[in-house]
């Protein structure tokens, strides 16, 4: 291969990548899921081989970056339209730490070991598991961590909560994308009965009409309409 070839690969390349990765866009840069790692790794490799092996030809290497990419936008698409299929692809979040408590069986179905969730914790300035209420392993990796009441800082609004009758460990989603999540709803004791009649007190007839929802600390119900 001479040095004029492999500069127009290394040009062809470079601008292949910036170009494809702008169009995928900023998700797969901030959060690594299952399918944006193996994208990642897929499409890190044609470039390689595009910009360094003369075995492939460049008409090829393009093909294969474009192909990745357009396959990798399509999934992403079919993400942010079925929840069914983020499940599918990502999994679910698994929460490892629930009122204090280690849970195991989660632990188990993450593959996470004591020293990995220790390190994760140290990682939130949380250095005691004494001090977590909740922790929440991610589909991206990552652990979400919430610190016993005691351990938080308090603010007005923790104080109102102090006195509502009823109050929610975390945030919880019910409504995504217009799909109604009665698992967790059961597991907030509520039903879509409920959940009907939250919506509409703010004058929403379905749950179709409703992009994201969820119950929140206090028992109330914050709402997103879908965009008209």
């Amino acid at each position: 291969m001479s040095l004029y070839e492999l500069s127009i690969r290394l040009v062809l390349s470079f601008v292949a990548l910036l170009i494809l990765t702008r169009l995928m866009g900023r998700k797969e840069l901030s959060q690594i899921t299952f399918h944006n790692f193996v994208s990642a790794v897929a499409i890190g490799n044609i470039a390689g081989s595009l910009a360094a092996d003369n075995a492939l030809s460049i008409r090829n290497g393009l093909y294969g970056l474009v192909g990745w990419s357009l396959f990798t936008v399509a999934i992403g698409y079919l993400n942010l339209k079925f929840q069914s299929s983020r499940k599918l692809l990502n999994g679910d979040s698994l929460i490892v730490i629930k009122g204090g408590k280690i849970v195991e069986g989660a632990m188990s179905s993450a593959r996470l070991d004591m020293d990995s969730l220790n390190m994760m914790l140290r990682s939130k300035n949380v250095f005691s598991l004494a001090d977590v209420d909740y922790a929440i392993f991610e589909t991206d990796g990552t652990l979400s961590v919430m610190k016993k009441e005691q351990k938080q800082t308090v603010t007005k609004a923790d104080l109102n909560l102090m006195s509502s009758k009823k109050v929610i460990p975390i945030g919880t989603e019910v409504i995504s994308d217009g799909e109604v999540s009665e698992e967790n709803l059961a597991k907030l004791n509520l039903n879509v009965l409920w959940l009907e009649q939250q919506l509409r007190k703010v004058d929403i007839t379905s749950p179709g009409e409703v992009f994201y929802a969820e119950v929140q600390k206090d028992g109330s119900l914050y709402v997103d309409r879908k965009d008209e």
